[in-house]
């Protein structure tokens, strides 16, 4: 317990201190008895549209869901369902419920380019966006602080999902990772994040991971481990691509005598072609080894795709109103900032990337064809790439590799549940957490419904009518009008560009 109260207080210390970093209380409330009246549903379990159904939510917990009580006219009585009545109901009729989305590659991020940005802005778009989990796979900010933040929003302290978060253990010295993991698993961590390291100091990190029970995410690089290698070792899942077409490369990767790998405009540039290199054979072992060794493949689609149409990526409608002055600057070219690489970016390199994307996406259906798990991960942040928005981009990304919708709702929910070992969400049935989203719109029709923009869609007369996006994401029986949520970050944008232009 003392502990636990260190960390917290060590957090609060750090938001106090920040200033413009600061925070406002959870807006989200949990109510005893909770009805969503009328709803069509999309289980997250693969299985087409229900409904329309009254869904009971107890607590944090899913307590039934019924065929809908017929209601006469608006203000007539509610059915009186299993439990006595209700302290909230929501009306939603001519919308759909769906688990929460489970962004399983998202970063926690307080600044950007050196500024500070409000602690709440990213929590905000992602929970809007109907985001429920995320899996933070790095602890950028720091372990101990993003730890201390997963309690914070697991106590609904602040208007944040639900946080599992993965540590970088990194050494060039297998007694030294042995140690970090010890201390990940010590302060709370859920996982590893591993990049590239020597082979003796891969081997340490499978095994005192797997000791203590902590998985491992690799976003491999180039290195002498490759996917193949990795999968031997026990990964619970590969994020990207990274070492799984090198691994399928009859010697070694056929870059320009003047590549180097520390310069990323090289490094993502030449990262477009390794696809087309790959041997097909040698490609469909891969995936059997993964495979065998049931590594979950987490291809964020969405974060490259800057690297196919640049000019796409730097005018995304978003933007307009929700990318704060220190996310536009982080996003221009600066060889000082990861990601931030196209200086001096060419239609060749987006041919080349969009021929990369072709073959990518085959491999990754493939792989799911074959039974492999793959998920919904946005890495947002970089590469002109905005929290919230990216997620939905990359669930339309998984559409374009040749998923059918229902597919790719389960990847980001159900799926999502399996690689972090969440056992009661990702799907919406009885005796699963309260993880939902309630969408104005149909997302198996179209995606983009999804978006915090809305859309404009025919309505009665064909007259265009604006509607979509997620009204309301519930989080552990925890409710959150999502309305609000993109409210607060729009005055956040707001100020932040006064104060820009002020100074």
């Amino acid at each position: 317990m003392r502990s636990l109260l260190v960390a917290l207080t060590g957090a609060l210390a750090v938001v106090c201190a920040a200033g413009a970093q600061t925070y406002a209380p959870s807006s989200g409330v949990r109510y005893h008895r909770l009805l969503i009246h009328n709803a069509l549903v999309i289980d997250g379990a693969g299985n087409p549209t229900r409904g329309p159904v009254d869904i009971v939510v107890e607590g944090k917990t899913i307590a039934g869901v019924y065929a809908a009580h017929p209601v006469a006219e608006s203000g007539s009585a509610m059915p009186t369902l299993p439990g006595g009545p209700f302290d909230r109901v929501i009306d939603a009729t001519g919308m759909y419920v769906m688990p929460g989305i489970i962004d399983v590659h998202s970063h926690i991020q307080f600044d950007r380019a050196g500024i500070p940005m409000p602690h709440d802005y990213e929590f905000k778009l992602l929970l809007a966006h109907g985001i429920t989990t995320i899996r933070d796979p790095g602890s950028m900010q720091g372990p101990d602080t993003i730890v201390a933040y997963a309690r914070l929003s697991d106590e609904n302290r602040i208007s944040a999902p639900t946080i599992v978060p993965y540590v970088v253990v990194q050494s060039e010295w297998p007694d030294s990772v042995r140690a970090q993991i010890r201390h990940v698993k010590a302060i709370g961590g859920k996982g590893l994040k591993v990049f590239i390291n020597r082979p003796d100091v891969w081997d340490a990190i499978s095994d005192e991971g797997h000791k203590l029970g902590l998985p491992i995410a690799t976003d491999m690089k180039i290195q002498e481990t490759d996917a193949i290698r990795a999968s031997q070792l026990g990964v619970a899942s590969i994020e990207h691509w990274y070492g799984i077409p090198d691994a399928a490369i009859p010697g070694p990767q056929d870059f320009p005598d003047y590549y180097n790998y520390d310069n990323e405009a090289d490094r993502f540039r030449w990262g477009g072609d390794l696809w087309r290199q790959a041997d097909t054979a040698r490609l469909s072992a891969v995936l059997d080894t993964m495979l065998a060794h049931h590594v979950t493949w987490d291809p964020t689609f969405a974060i490259y795709e800057a690297n196919r149409d640049l000019a796409k990526a730097q005018n995304e409608p978003w933007f307009r109103d929700y990318a704060l002055p220190a996310m536009m600057k982080f996003f221009q070219p600066n060889p000082q900032a990861h990601g931030s690489y196209q200086s001096d970016w060419t239609t060749a390199d987006e041919v080349m990337w969009r021929n990369n994307y072709r073959i990518w996406m085959h491999w990754v259906r493939e792989y799911a064809a074959r039974g492999g798990n793959v998920t919904v991960g946005s890495d947002a942040g970089f590469i002109w790439a905005l929290y919230g928005f990216t997620t939905i981009r990359e669930m339309e990304l998984q559409q374009e590799a040749g998923f059918h919708p229902l597919e790719v709702i389960q990847h980001a929910t159900s799926n999502g549940a399996r690689l972090l070992g969440l056992a009661h969400t990702g799907v919406v049935r009885p005796g699963f957490d309260a993880d939902l989203a309630i969408v104005d719109g149909n997302p198996l029709h179209n995606l983009k419904v999804l978006y915090g923009l809305g859309m404009d869609t025919p309505g009665p007369g064909g007259k265009l009518v604006h509607r979509g996006g997620v009204r309301y994401t519930i989080k552990q029986g925890i409710v959150f009008d999502d309305h609000q949520l993109l409210a607060d970050v729009r005055a956040m944008v707001r100020r932040a560009r006064a104060t820009t232009k002020g100074e």
